[in-house]
């Protein structure tokens, strides 16, 4: 149980940095550079161009086999107006549960992977074990682009890849992809009191929005139906919408950012084609800007893979599933082939939420899970 007791013991250093993506993680990388100080790790840290934050990547083992890559990101949702209990950035435990950001999504599994690279370092590994932990995988897996240029060079390309999201200890073989836009809109400005006389850049936007249902009904109905998720389909989701200065000034400028999650047999591009044809039927005539935000893709793993068996042999009581949100997994699938899974402690359904916890059995669960992992590896 002292093994247990350590990665408590870890969660609660973790959770105490304030990693918010708008923030630097740089204390939380010199907290885990000091913690993993052994003459078996190799340590590679990799800056942002600001410098002020940064992925990690640490190996323990055979430099010349295919092992095990672990992964996590560092860096947590705001807990800007919302109502927690207790500070978010101390960790409290009450209930046989852990309270925290970043408890669930996702440095309870950080912590298990951390105690666990550390015991391995005195192991007498035939393969090794490897951890990325990244930066900014909440605002579109920012970091982990970049560092994953640099693996192909650092290490052979693994036999398994497990990204630590929280799925309850499940097996996930796939996920949605992801891309964010912004359409502005221009019209003209004018006193409302002549409205009809000017082009409103919000009626524009409405336009718009209502073409972006249209084009989620079309999908629904015709596009590729996955029943593992819990949408079975892909999914167009309006988010924020700014426009206008006064009730009584038509307005000239409307934003609106909308985001498109896809199944793998989905085409993004295809659904943003269908999104604008909607549009442009409406013959509205204003001038508007589409800007790509941010894509990410998704994950489609043949759960059929001797690999998956494998790891599926070493967590008997999970299910194989399918994940509605996104990680950075799709990322490592474009850099591997290998066989890529999510599998990590602690529920989604209270991660960005106050009052995030994690249950002790399910950091129990994934150290007894990486302790048979790196059994493997001997």
């Amino acid at each position: 149980m002292q093994y247990h007791s350590e990665c408590l013991t870890v969660l609660e250093q973790l959770i105490a940095f304030d990693t918010t993506s708008y923030k630097s993680n740089l204390p939380l990388i010199d907290y885990v550079k000091h913690y993993l100080d052994h003459k078996n790790i190799d340590i590679t840290i990799d800056y942002n161009d600001a410098q002020n934050k940064a992925n990690l990547f640490i190996s323990t083992g055979p430099k010349d086999s295919a092992g095990v890559l672990l992964s996590g990101h560092t860096d947590v949702v705001p807990v800007d107006g919302q109502d927690w209990d207790t500070n978010p950035f101390t960790a409290v435990i009450k209930n046989d549960h852990v309270y925290g950001r970043g408890s669930a999504d996702m440095k309870g599994f950080i912590a298990c992977a951390l105690v666990m690279m550390k015991k391995a370092a005195d192991m007498p590994l035939t393969y090794p074990l490897h951890l990325c932990l990244s930066y900014d995988e909440e605002i579109g897996c920012v970091g982990v682009r970049h560092i994953l240029t640099q693996l192909s060079s650092l290490i052979v390309p693994p036999r398994v890849v497990i990204i630590g999201e929280p799925t309850l200890m499940d097996v996930a073989t796939s996920h949605k992809g992801k891309a964010v836009f912004q359409v502005s809109f221009h019209g003209t400005e004018g006193h409302s009191a002549l409205a009809p006389n000017y082009a409103n850049a919000i009626h524009a936007a409405s336009a718009f929005v209502q073409s972006l249902i249209a084009s989620q009904q079309m999908v629904a109905k015709e596009g590729h139906q996955d029943t593992g998720y819990d949408i079975p389909y892909s999914t167009i989701h309006v988010g924020k919408i700014h426009g206008g200065t006064a009730l009584n000034v038509v307005p000239n400028l409307c934003q609106l950012d909308y985001e498109i999650r896809n199944v793998a047999e989905d085409s993004i591009a295809a659904i943003q084609a269908q999104i604008l044809e909607n549009f442009a039927e409406k013959d509205s005539g204003y001038r508007y800007e589409l800007q790509d935000i941010n894509q990410y893709p998704g994950l489609m793993t043949n759960q059929a893979q001797p690999e998956i068996k494998s790891i599926q042999a070493l967590l008997p009581q999970s299910n194989i599933t399918k994940l509605s949100f996104g990680t950075e997994a799709g990322l490592f699938q474009q850099h591997f082939d290998s066989p890529i899974l999510v599998c990590g402690p602690g529920s989604i359904e209270v991660a960005h939420k106050p009052n995030e916890y994690i249950a002790i059995s399910q950091l129990n669960a994934c150290s007894h899970f990486l302790d048979k992992l790196v059994a493997t590896l001997l």
